[in-house]
């Protein structure tokens, strides 16, 4: 607040000084100057109405300074403010509207960073079911992605990295849903579709070892042993001391298990078939 009197006076005291000498050479630079100062009272009621809790009348002020003086400094600053109002409020639609905005008309600004960063977290915070909000979780990662590719030395690359892990784990889970759903449903392919899409493209995820379970399970099921038992090699290798290897393990030996008792039945059925045939000749 202090600050920002201090500056209105340093500019009224220029305006007054320039005034005094050769008006009609000078009237150019006080009519800029005054323009100046409109931009900064308009950007300053902006800054107080947000403090305030009034974000419409925020926003209203910034988009008037931007448009006031759009060559100015203040006009990207009010700018990225109405975005930063309608996020801080939750109306995230008219956020996500004012950046990709800003991203048109000040695609080289030197807060460009915070602008994708800002769109990337306008997203992300839609995000409540990983079953529906598959829209808002992949905009979320690519702007994600764009700031940990294009501004890798930023303060907002590190989060971003966090933030993607987070929703590759989202993703995932929404493959693993759909996954377990049909092999519920005994839908065997579309259910191996899913699972290989996690170890495919979100294998670093927590879900890896239980998708490659899975495929232990339904190739097992459907008779295909042989990729059964690749799957299972996989997993042993990578998680052999985990929960779902030890399943994987147990598919295997229950296989096992049943096997033995069917040879034993019918070794039993042919030592009694073998028996008659001698009482027979006896």
């Amino acid at each position: 607040m202090k600050l920002l009197k201090k500056l209105f006076v340093f500019f009224v005291y220029i305006l007054i000084l320039s005034s005094c000498s050769k008006e009609i050479k000078k009237e150019s630079t006080i009519k800029q100057k005054s323009l100046d100062l409109q931009v900064l009272e308009v950007y300053k009621e902006g800054v107080d109405s947000l403090e305030s809790g009034d974000i419409f009348f925020a926003t209203k002020k910034f988009n008037e300074a931007e448009t006031l003086y759009p060559q100015s400094e203040w006009a990207p600053k009010s700018a990225l403010m109405a975005a930063y109002a309608y996020y801080s409020q939750d109306y995230y639609g008219d956020a996500i509207a004012e950046l990709e905005r800003f991203l048109r008309v000040y695609p080289k600004h030197k807060n460009i960073d915070y602008a994708y960063y800002l769109l990337a977290i306008s997203y992300y915070e839609q995000i409540v079911d990983e079953t529906k909000d598959l829209q808002s979780i992949l905009q979320a990662r690519n702007y994600f992605k764009i700031i940990i590719k294009d501004f890798p030395n930023t303060e907002y690359a590190m989060d971003s990295e966090f933030k993607v892990d987070l929703i590759e784990d989202i993703l995932a889970a929404k493959e693993m849903y759909i996954g377990r759903y049909y092999l519920q449903k005994k839908k065997w392919i579309p259910a191996i579709n899913r699972f290989r899409a996690i170890i495919d493209d979100y294998e670093t995820t927590i879900y890896t070892e239980e998708a490659l379970h899975r495929l232990v399970e339904v190739y097992y099921i459907i008779g295909l042993e042989d990729e059964a038992k690749k799957y299972a090699k996989i997993l042993g290798y990578n998680y052999q001391s985990s929960l779902w290897y030890e399943k994987s393990y147990s598919v295997f030996d229950e296989m096992y298990e049943k096997n033995k008792k069917e040879n034993e039945k019918k070794n039993k059925k042919s030592r009694s078939i073998l028996k008659k045939l001698k009482s027979l000749f006896s």
